[in-house]
């Protein structure tokens, strides 16, 4: 892959009183370079449970690269492909929701549990600039998961 057409990758999981919270960093790890940081914020619930909030931003290049390069292993494509124009919004977001066990047992799925938001590079800045712009990097992405799938056959 070649440029990148975003200016940032944020990912963000929540943690809840029930779950372990070492499992669910691993999950949201499953998407980011190894010297990435995750950023921890702690809340409570309404009932008054603890809920940590997990969450990383990628800005460079490379670490864009990476996010984009796990998210070649999904699956889905022909669906996010078909559903891209409703997953940029009016501010050129790009939005996928992944699945946080899935991502934790070392596969990547659409889901619940692991939000990516992807801010859209478009010049100008128009939805369907954007729109364009990401359809064609996950194309990309999809072709480049079939040649990997065709070479492990």
């Amino acid at each position: 892959m070649g440029s990148v057409p975003f200016h940032y990758v944020d990912l963000r999981a929540f943690c809840y009183a029930t779950e372990d919270e070492r499992r669910v960093a691993d999950a949201l790890r499953r998407f980011l370079p190894e010297a990435v940081e995750l950023e921890r914020v702690v809340n409570t619930g309404h009932h008054g449970d603890r809920i940590v909030v997990l969450s990383a931003r990628v800005e460079r290049a490379d670490e864009v690269r990476h996010v984009l390069s796990t998210l070649s292993e999904l699956a889905e494509w022909d669906r996010v492909l078909a559903e891209i124009d409703e997953r940029v919004d009016d501010d050129n977001s790009l939005f996928l929701r992944l699945d946080k066990q899935a991502a934790f047992g070392g596969s990547v799925e659409l889901g619940r549990g692991i939000t990516l938001r992807a801010k859209v590079e478009a010049y100008p800045a128009k939805h369907e600039k954007a729109v364009a712009n990401a359809r064609e990097t996950f194309e990309e992405l999809a072709e480049e998961a079939e040649a990997t799938d065709g070479e492990a056959a």
